[in-house]
């Protein structure tokens, strides 16, 4: 379901940037460049709405707009918590990661 879907894709995401410490640098860079970020933040918000339609199947009675704004939260803290993550030792970053997803999935799945 959504709960072992999420945290797998979190996982992958993680460990993708463990791989590649290199990400990190990318990702600073685009932070730099304005179109760059509007190209981040379109991309999120297109995720985010891949996001919402599998919460209106799970949650059909939930509040549309509220369901929007947490799953574009959800995403850019995504964004957010893997930089800190690999930014810290990666104990530290395992446990940030899996506080994330608890945080995450709560949001998404209790609204």
């Amino acid at each position: 379901g959504l709960k072992q879907a999420f945290s797998e894709l979190v996982d992958l995401y993680y460990g993708m940037f463990l791989a590649e410490p290199v990400m990190r640098d990318i990702w600073s860079g685009t932070q730099a460049d304005k179109a760059l970020r509007e190209l981040e933040l379109a991309d999120s918000r297109a995720n985010a709405r891949f996001l919402v339609a599998v919460l209106k199947r799970l949650r059909p009675g939930a509040d549309t707009v509220a369901m929007e704004t947490a799953a574009l939260l959800v995403w850019q803290m995504g964004e957010a918590v893997m930089r800190l993550a690999i930014s810290v030792d990666r104990e530290e970053g395992d446990r940030l990661v899996a506080a994330y997803k608890r945080m995450a999935l709560r949001e998404l799945v209790e609204g």
